[in-house]
């Protein structure tokens, strides 16, 4: 089998070049998708290209990538925005002059990123894109992530009568804990490779752990 280790013609210049770029694409008003949340997809996508031997010629654009169209939740575009971000990721690769022979690989892996888009990740690259993404929902980070879009949409963090959804159906559009229970404890179930399935399994155990603190103080 070819060894696809994580090297790329002149990396750095590329890795710098995209680095520049998510800044302008990925402004702080949003803190669930913002230039860190790019930057922590880009550093565990390499951690696993690293230990499943992709090729990190296609991640690499692909993680920077991923939300390069970012379509607000609840926006009725937001099935598609994983294809329009794929558009005008590759137009932007393209004016840059990276090189074509990747363009429908990282097409792929930026399309079926997406939990929304609900496109199967056919290649190794897109399976590590699409278990980088969804890793960044678990874990001390994916709790933050979490409360930072019940903080956009206006909703509350747990129902006042019923935090637990004892008597009620879960309803994440209403209530941040709610999104825990509805979808991501589910996606560990749904991550692609053996490294990423590991570190998911810990990051839900912390979650389940947090839950636990919060049942205490409310």
């Amino acid at each position: 089998m070819e060894n696809h280790t994580p090297t790329i013609l002149d990396e750095k210049k590329w890795f710098q070049l995209f680095s520049n770029k998510a800044r302008v694409l990925y402004p702080p008003t949003d803190p669930a998708h913002d230039y860190l949340h790019i930057m922590r997809v880009v550093n565990t996508a390499k951690n696993l290209c690293l230990h499943e031997k992709a090729d990190w010629n296609v991640v690499l654009p692909a993680a920077f990538f991923h939300d390069y169209i970012n379509v607000p939740k609840g926006d009725p575009r937001r099935p598609y925005a994983s294809q329009l971000s794929a558009e005008a990721a590759i137009e932007y690769l393209k004016s840059v002059g990276y090189p074509e022979q990747y363009y429908e690989a990282i097409r792929h892996a930026i399309e079926a990123h997406s939990y929304s888009a609900n496109i199967k990740a056919t290649t190794l690259e897109a399976q590590i894109v699409q278990d980088a993404d969804r890793l960044d929902s678990l874990g001390a980070i994916g709790i933050a992530r979490c409360f930072a879009t019940s903080t956009m949409m206006s909703r509350p963090f747990y129902a006042e009568e019923d935090p637990w959804a004892q008597s009620r159906s879960l309803d994440d559009k209403s209530y941040g804990i709610d999104h825990f229970f509805q979808k991501l404890f589910k996606l560990v179930d749904h991550l692609n490779t053996p490294t990423a399935k590991k570190e998911g399994e810990h990051r839900i155990a912390f979650i389940k752990t947090y839950l636990e603190q919060i049942k205490r103080e409310i």
